[in-house]
C-alpha cells in the first residue's frame, strides 16, 4: 500500500499518486471519446470529403464490433495484469499501444485504419481495468477517503470525455479527419509521459515482480498467436473472403454464448444456497436491463451522431459554417459533472425512502426510453433544433445516474462473496453488449424510417422499465430481502 506519509494528503487530501492516475485516465478518455466522436462520421463521409465512403450498414457493424471489443478485452487485460505484467506495467504498455493506434488512424489508408482500431482495442483492454484497480491500492484497507478518491478519479473520466469532442471534432470535421485522430493520439501520448514520470508517486500500487521466464515465454507466445489470428482475419476480410457484417454477427453470437455459458453454468451446475441462487437470478435480470440501457446510451456515438450530422441545424448566427456534429458528444459528460453531486445528495436525503436497486434500474430505463420517444415527432425532419438532442442527452444522463453507479453497488451486495470479483467483471459485459447493439442499430439508419427506429428503441425500453418495476417484489423475495 501507499506508504509515503509526507505525500499522503498532497492531492486535495488524497495520496499524490491519485493525481498521476487521474491524469492518466483523463487523457485516455480524451483519446477514446475524441476518436469516437469522429469514427462513424469519418466512415460514412464520402471520398470527396476524405472519408471512407462506407454505407451506414457497414459502418454500424464496424462501430459495434469496435466498441464492443473495447469492453470485452478488459477481461483478458485484467488477467494479464494479475498473472504476468502487473497493473502498473499493463497500464504503461496499454497506453503506448493506444497512442500507436490513434497515430495509425491518422494515416490515410484502409489498412492503417483497421490496424488502428485493433491497437486501440488491445491497449484499452490492458489500461482500462488496471488503472481503476491501482486507484483502490493507493489507500489502506479501511481508509475512509477511498470512495471520495474514486469520485475524484471519475471526474477525470468525465473531464476527458467533455473536452475531447470539442477539440477533436473541430479539427477532424473542419480541417482533416486524420488530424483529429492524430490529436487523440497526442492526448494519449501526454497521458503516457506523465504516467511514466509520475511512477514514483504510486508507491507500491500496481507493483508486481518481474514474471518468470516461463510466464514470459507463455505471454509472448500468446501475443504471437493473437497477432497471427488478427492478421489472418484481416487478410480474409481484405480479400473479401469474409465480410465485416459476418465478423460483426460472429462477435454478437460470441457475446451471447459467453453470457449464456456463464449464467447458465452458474445456475445449473453451481453449488449455491437457495438465497444465493435467487441473487444470481436477480443479477442476470439487472444485467439484461443494463445491457438494454447501454445500447440506448451508447447510441450517442452512432445513431445520434449521424442524426446530429444529417438532421440537426448546427448553424450559429454570425458563424460562417455549422459547428461540428461531434460537439454534441460533450453534453453527456457535462451533464454528469453537473448532476452527479445532486444525485449523490438525493440518495442520502431520501434515507429510508431510497428506492431499491430494481426501481432505480427501472427509472434509468424509463428515462432512456423517454429520450428516444422525445425524438420520434421530429425524427424524419431536416434542420431540427439542437435543443432536441440536448434534451435527449439530458434524459439519458439522468437515466445513467440512476443505473450505472447503482448497478456497481448492487453487484457488490448481491454477488456471493466467493465470486464477487468475477461477477463484477461479468457485469461489465453489459457495456460490451450494449455498445455492440448500438452499432447494429446504426447499421439500419438508412434502411428503416427514423421515427420507427427511434420509436422501437423507446417503446422497448419503456416496456422493460415497467416489467422491471413489477419484478421488484419478487426480486426482493429471491434475494432474501437484500436490496
Amino acid at each position: 500500500m501507499f506508504q509515503m506519509n509526507d505525500q499522503d494528503h498532497a492531492f486535495f487530501g488524497h495520496p499524490i499518486g491519485l493525481r498521476t492516475l487521474f491524469l492518466t485516465e483523463l487523457w485516455e478518455r480524451f483519446s477514446y471519446y475524441g476518436m469516437r466522436a469522429l469514427l462513424i462520421l469519418f466512415m460514412t463521409a464520402p471520398a470527396a470529403r476524405n472519408g471512407m465512403g462506407f454505407g451506414t450498414a457497414e459502418a454500424g457493424a464496424i462501430y459495434g464490433l469496435y466498441t464492443g471489443m473495447v469492453y470485452l478485452l478488459a477481461l483478458p487485460g485484467g488477467w494479464i495484469a494479475d498473472k504476468v505484467l502487473g497493473a502498473r506495467r499493463a497500464v504503461l504498455v496499454g497506453g503506448i499501444i493506444i497512442a500507436l493506434g490513434h497515430f495509425s488512424l491518422a494515416m490515410p489508408s484502409v489498412v492503417t485504419f483497421f490496424m488502428g482500431l485493433v491497437l486501440i482495442v488491445s491497449g484499452t483492454g490492458l489500461l482500462k481495468p488496471n488503472v481503476s484497480t491501482m486507484v483502490g491500492q493507493l489507500y489502506p484497507q479501511h481508509d475512509p477517503r477511498r470512495d471520495a478518491g474514486f469520485s475524484i478519479f471519475y471526474m477525470g473520466i468525465n473531464l476527458g470525455a467533455f473536452i475531447a469532442p470539442l477539440i477533436c471534432s473541430y479539427v477532424g470535421e473542419k480541417i482533416n479527419w486524420h488530424y483529429g485522430f492524430g490529436l487523440a493520439g497526442l492526448g494519449m501520448t501526454i497521458g503516457v509521459i506523465q504516467y511514466a514520470l509520475g511512477g514514483k508517486t504510486l508507491g507500491d500500487a500496481g507493483a508486481k515482480p518481474l514474471p518468470s521466464k516461463g510466464e514470459t515465454r507463455k505471454f509472448r507466445w500468446g501475443v504471437v498467436a493473437f497477432v497471427i489470428a488478427l492478421l489472418t482475419l484481416g487478410r480474409l476480410a481484405y480479400n473479401g473472403t469474409i465480410s465485416v457484417e459476418s465478423l460483426s454477427a460472429s462477435f454478437g453470437a460470441l457475446l451471447l454464448l459467453i453470457v449464456a455459458t456463464v449464467f447458465g453454468g452458474m445456475l445449473l451446475f453451481g453449488k449455491w444456497t437457495k438465497e444465493e441462487r435467487g441473487r444470481l437470478v436477480v443479477i442476470f435480470v439487472l444485467f439484461a436491463a443494463a445491457t438494454l440501457f447501454w445500447s440506448i446510451y451508447e447510441e450517442a456515438g452512432s445513431t445520434l451522431n449521424l442524426f446530429a450530422d444529417r438532421n440537426t441545424d448546427r448553424s450559429v448566427p454570425g458563424l460562417g459554417q455549422p459547428f461540428p456534429a461531434g460537439w454534441f458528444q460533450s453534453l453527456p459528460a457535462l451533464f454528469v459533472i453537473t448532476l452527479a453531486p445532486v444525485f449523490a445528495w438525493l440518495w442520502v436525503k431520501l434515507g429510508k425512502r431510497n428506492p431499491p436497486s430494481a426501481i432505480k434500474f427501472s427509472i434509468g430505463l424509463l428515462f432512456g426510453g423517454l429520450s428516444f420517444m422525445l425524438l420520434v415527432p421530429i425524427a424524419g425532419k431536416m434542420g431540427v433544433s439542437p435543443l432536441w438532442l440536448t434534451l435527449t442527452y439530458l434524459l439519458q444522463t439522468i437515466g445513467e445516474l440512476c443505473l450505472s453507479p447503482v448497478g456497481l453497488s448492487a453487484m457488490t451486495k448481491l454477488a456471493p462473496h466467493r465470486i464477487g470479483s468475477f461477477i463484477m467483471g461479468i457485469f461489465f459485459l453489459s457495456n460490451s453488449m450494449g455498445n455492440y447493439i448500438s452499432g447494429r442499430l446504426a447499421s439500419v439508419y438508412e434502411t428503416m424510417p427514423l421515427p420507427k427506429l427511434f420509436g422501437t428503441v423507446g417503446v422497448t425500453a419503456l416496456i422493460l422499465a415497467g416489467v422491471l418495476a413489477l419484478l421488484n417484489g419478487p426480486m426482493k423475495r429471491w434475494t432474501g430481502g437484500e436490496d
